[in-house]
């Protein structure tokens, strides 16, 4: 048995599930609605305020679903009800980033500044501090956009391991090499 797959999740107060004919589960709660298709090998019931997930064999294929389906459902559950949340730092002299609604302008030190829109499902902020690091602040119900919408920003400048200038998460540790400098020491 999955240990992942197993678990039950708790619906909180005020989210509410429907699972439908085709296996397309909606969960709706107090800050949006998401939906995912959901294998038919795979069953779902819902008794009271608790999910469970279900598989019909032990075949490789349906266990590795079972534990993959329960966390996107568990997910989807903590996003409409809490959401998620993503922040990211700018290191890097003259990097900048500027929120205007759906656009996220950036400054990364090329020639141009990159220009990027976000889907509708992810708010953008940015703060600008003095003496700290510009930050990019996403905030979403779905964790799976959030976490693509937050790997493509990263990959318009990656951290470097020399100085470590780029974009990364907050709270990132950079492994940084020596140098040329060190070599002949």
């Amino acid at each position: 048995m999955s240990r992942i797959g197993k678990l039950p999740i708790t619906l909180p107060e005020g989210v509410k599930i429907h699972v439908s004919e085709s296996n397309l589960v909606t969960v709706k709660g107090k800050l949006g609605t998401l939906e995912q298709q959901v294998d038919p090998k795979i069953t779902l019931k819902v008794e009271g305020n608790i999910l469970t997930v279900e598989r019909h064999s032990e075949e490789r294929d349906d266990r590795s679903k079972h534990g993959l389906y329960r966390a996107l459902l568990a997910n989807m559950v903590k996003g409409v009800n809490e959401g998620f949340t993503l922040v990211q730092e700018l290191v890097g002299v003259g990097y900048k980033a500027s929120g205007n609604g759906q656009l996220l302008e950036l400054s990364l030190g090329y020639s141009h500044n990159i220009l990027m829109e976000l889907p509708d499902i992810v708010k953008v902020q940015t703060t600008a501090d003095k003496g700290k690091n510009n930050t990019i602040i996403l905030k979403s119900v779905d964790k799976q956009l959030l976490g693509q919408v937050a790997a493509k920003i990263r990959s318009f400048r990656r951290p470097e391991p020399y100085k470590g200038k780029g974009i990364r998460f907050a709270g990132e540790e950079i492994k940084k090499k020596a140098g040329k400098s060190a070599a002949g020491q």
